[in-house]
């Protein structure tokens, strides 16, 4: 067995340096862009589909909980299988999927069809697409040094996607109808395998490969299951999912219950977007340069603060852009720091399937906030009981974020062949 500093001069990356490959990391980002940018925008379509189908929020809020906790469920075993075959293979069919879903969303006239559509075939689309993919394939790709900071400029490539299409798919629903609109996103997801081509190899053929142990996927995960640090950091990616898939897919009906003229979700939602790209950059340096743990418990508290605020002080559009922007820097700043702990502890040969079971957790927090948010607003007739539960969960997080121990986990490797 080896401490962390003996693992760290055992691990020998290629000879010469991988430099920073540029074309992986520009394409991986366009690609986190449309992956998260139509999923971020589903809130747009809630209304007008309620008024021109035959469903009621609880349906739609359904779907899209659906829709999330297939993103859940697919990213570990699209995780596995980017690691084993191949990170090109995997964001091919999401591209397709994608699309495919869109295309039925945008026909559906039935709750069962949305969801199939909007509920699995997105959600599945989604986890082949998803953040986990990408930063995976990233972090196979450059020096150890430079890890949280492409996680962080991929974190914010999404976050990009979201600033792009919440006023974009609300100029589409005007311009087309919503149903057009869905078809127009879906061809755009069709650019996704194209884009995807410089991103082959497994996780055995990175630019910046490791010498790591003979290790077995199943060894793997009986090592991930026995560490306490990943289990709270599995635990704690719940309540990042509940608060942001709630906000995503809410928000919008949320401004509407309580007067906000309808133009201020679109600005809210791309102001979240906007300042999230800042907020994920900043967060992958800082997490480069501090403590993750510490990190991501003071992200967590902040989010509570910053909405316990929302919900206290008097509705007005000034209060929605104050709040877009402070959420909208917290909103993925977890993610550069939640990656990096896994390859932390564990280096980046199962990154995609370990790094999947944490966004699992989150996905089952996403399933939770957008269902229950439709069900208590059909049952109470508001939603503030789930703002409320979202700033409980937050507290929880930063608690269960503070133990966690930022080192590799100690295991025997093979030394590198000279």
């Amino acid at each position: 067995m080896m401490d962390g500093k003996a693992r760290a001069k055992a691990v020998k990356s290629p000879p010469g340096n991988p430099g920073f490959p540029f074309l992986i990391i520009a394409c991986g980002c366009i690609i986190a862009a449309l992956t998260f940018g139509p999923r971020s925008a589903m809130g747009f379509f809630q209304l007008p589909m309620l008024a021109d189908r035959d469903f009621d929020r609880n349906a739609f809020g359904l779907a899209l909980a659906l829709q999330n906790i297939c993103w859940g469920v697919g990213q570990p075993l699209f995780g596995a299988i980017a690691d084993r075959y191949g990170t090109w293979r995997v964001l091919a069919l999401s591209g397709i999927l994608y699309a495919a879903g869109l295309v039925l969303m945008a026909t559906a006239n039935t709750a069962g069809i949305l969801y199939l559509s909007a509920g699995m075939l997105v959600g599945f689309a989604v986890a082949a697409g998803s953040f986990g993919i990408v930063l995976a394939a990233f972090a196979r790709n450059v020096d150890e040094s430079q890890r949280s900071l492409v996680f962080g400029i991929g974190t914010a490539a999404g976050s990009a996607g979201m600033f792009v299409f919440a006023p974009l798919s609300q100029q589409f629903i005007e311009l087309f109808g919503w149903s057009d609109a869905l078809l127009w996103m879906a061809a755009l997801m069709l650019l996704v395998p194209l884009l995807a081509i410089p991103l082959t190899g497994t996780s055995s053929t990175g630019r910046a490969v490791a010498a790591v142990s003979n290790q077995s996927l199943a060894e793997a995960l009986r090592e991930a299951f026995a560490h306490r640090s990943y289990l709270l950091l599995t635990a704690g990616f719940f309540v990042c999912g509940f608060q942001l898939a709630f906000i995503t897919v809410h928000f919008p009906a949320y401004l509407a219950d309580i007067g906000i003229d309808a133009k201020y979700a679109v600005i809210g939602l791309a102001l979240i977007g906007l300042f999230n790209v800042g907020g994920s950059l900043a967060s992958g340096i800082i997490g480069q340069k501090m403590s993750k743990p510490l990190f991501l418990t003071l992200i967590y508290v902040a989010r509570s603060v910053a909405v316990a605020a929302f919900v206290l002080l008097p509705p007005s559009p000034a209060t929605v852009i104050a709040f877009s922007i402070v959420i909208g820097i917290l909103w993925l700043s977890t993610v550069p720091p939640t990656n990096g702990l896994v390859a932390v502890m564990f280096g980046t040969k199962y990154l995609g399937m370990l790094g999947g079971i944490v966004f699992l957790s989150h996905q089952i927090g996403s399933f939770m906030g957008v269902w229950l948010g439709a069900y208590l607003r059909q049952t109470m007739g508001s939603y503030d009981p789930v703002w409320w539960i979202g700033v409980i969960l937050g507290l929880i997080a930063a608690l269960l974020h503070w133990p966690i121990s930022e080192q590799p986990v100690e295991r025997g490797i093979v030394a590198a062949a000279e």
